[in-house]
């Protein structure tokens, strides 16, 4: 809680301390005139009595066990003196803050104790020490006082089980909202760590391939895996310092302006991309990272699997929906390919995810004319 919402509750129980200390003390100076039996001692011990009822209430939040005990203890001094005229209110106070702030193990026996004291001190003040009721009525006067004291428990139980399950909810919360980020993050990884590697790969097998026969194609494979590493690290860095660091700057968040750069890359590793887009001006950041990230895995599936091959990428965007389609034409015959795939690994799950986050479908899977095919719909709502 706020520090000023916590004076503000200690400024009430402190008016309400001092409104009990008012109204006991008023209590030892009534006279028997209306029937009912009445204090006859000193002064002084009435205003002490009182004193000890009403003015612990005012510290009950911080030491809530012990100001029980005070005040239960005044309360049945002031029952067996013939003070009070009401059914225990500072006990029914107390309790309220016993079962609030201590757990059940606790606030459960303090509840028995305090009930079998007050309703006990309650009936001997008004059938023993001062007969001013029957037992009938010194029963129903000690039943008046524990619905009292069990009233005030039984709220603050109440509020003490719905502020855990306050807390339960915000830590189920807490902990979802760290999953997703933690898929997030490991799906941001996948796709620069899966795009750039399958490059290289790709490059350093045709490199491999063609270094006796020829050089000159070797040496541009080698420059290719050397850029790609660069930009990869680069990449890396950047999302690890992020990590790393709390408001580090993310840098430029890929977008549909990428795209092109995207099929260049892939053009590098032997996949010559046919890029068409069209879509509206107003496409959200997080759409168009999507969109980023969604054709950059599949233009790496392709480049593992299906390089050199040709690959037909349209991105189409209008009021309704956001349309994606990645298709390629499939490897060429076994012995004109000098790469060897890759082993699979999350890239078409990612993209699953990236499409069910926004509402959208997903499908995927070979072509009946040779060829694989992926393709994915967003709604166009989310993109607002």
């Amino acid at each position: 809680m706020k520090p000023k919402g916590r004076r503000q509750l200690y400024a009430l129980d402190l008016s309400a301390a001092l409104a009990l200390t008012v109204v006991y003390v008023g209590f030892a100076r009534l006279t028997a005139d209306d029937g009912q039996p009445a204090y006859t001692g000193p002064p002084w011990l009435g205003a002490l009595v009182a004193a000890t009822i009403g003015l612990p209430i005012a510290v009950r939040r911080r030491w809530p066990l012990a100001v029980l005990l005070v005040v239960l203890t005044a309360l049945a001094a002031a029952s067996l003196l013939d003070i009070p005229r009401e059914p225990y209110a500072a006990a029914g106070l107390a309790a309220y803050l016993v079962a609030l702030a201590e757990p059940a193990r606790r606030s459960v026996p303090a509840l028995a104790v305090t009930l079998t004291v007050a309703c006990g001190a309650v009936y001997l003040g008004e059938t023993v020490v001062t007969p001013g009721e029957d037992w009938r009525g010194g029963l129903g006067v000690a039943g008046l006082v524990l619905l009292v004291i069990c009233g005030g428990w039984g709220a603050g139980f109440t509020v003490r089980g719905r502020r855990a399950e306050a807390a339960r909810e915000q830590r189920r919360r807490s902990d979802r909202a760290l999953d997703d980020e933690r898929l997030r993050i490991a799906r941001e990884l996948h796709d620069i760590v899966s795009h750039n590697l399958s490059l290289i790969a790709v490059k350093a097998g045709v490199a491999g391939h063609v270094a006796e026969a020829d050089p000159r194609e070797a040496r541009d494979a080698l420059k290719i895996i050397e850029e790609t590493s660069r930009s990869a690290l680069a990449e890396m860095r950047r999302t690890l310092g992020v990590l790393r660091t709390e408001g580090a700057p993310l840098g430029p968040v890929p977008d549909l302006g990428r795209l092109g750069a995207l099929a260049a890359q892939a053009h590098r590793a032997g996949v010559d991309v046919d890029l068409t887009v069209h879509t509206t001006e107003d496409l959200a950041a997080g759409t168009q990272l999507t969109i980023h990230r969604i054709v950059q895995e599949a233009l790496t599936n392709a480049v593992r699997h299906a390089a050199p091959t040709r690959c037909q990428v349209t991105v189409e965007a209008d009021e309704r929906e956001i349309r994606i389609d990645i298709t390629d034409e499939g490897p060429p015959p076994a012995p004109a390919r000098p790469v060897r795939e890759l082993p699979g690994g999350h890239g078409l799950l990612g993209i699953r995810e990236r499409a069910m986050m926004y509402g959208g479908s997903f499908e995927a899977g070979p072509r009946p004319d040779g060829g694989f095919a992926v393709s994915v719909r967003l709604p166009a709502e989310g993109n607002q």
